[in-house]
């Protein structure tokens, strides 16, 4: 996952999160350019995942 495919898509990844993780709210998945490693923190930290599993998930988007 390059920082521009996830800026780029990011509405789109958002979306399925949401809808495969009920649990996840708008704020978990605020991305801001340069803060991916919080990003995939709070993810984390909301869904009891590595941050390599995170991140895995999210390119398999």
């Amino acid at each position: 996952m390059t920082k521009m495919n996830l800026k780029g898509n990011w509405n789109e990844i958002k979306g399925k999160l949401k809808q495969k993780y009920g649990q996840l709210t708008d704020d978990d998945l605020t991305f801001a350019e340069g803060k991916e490693d919080e990003l995939l923190g709070r993810l984390q930290k909301r869904l009891g995942k590595s941050k390599e599993d995170v991140r895995r998930e999210i390119e398999e988007f």
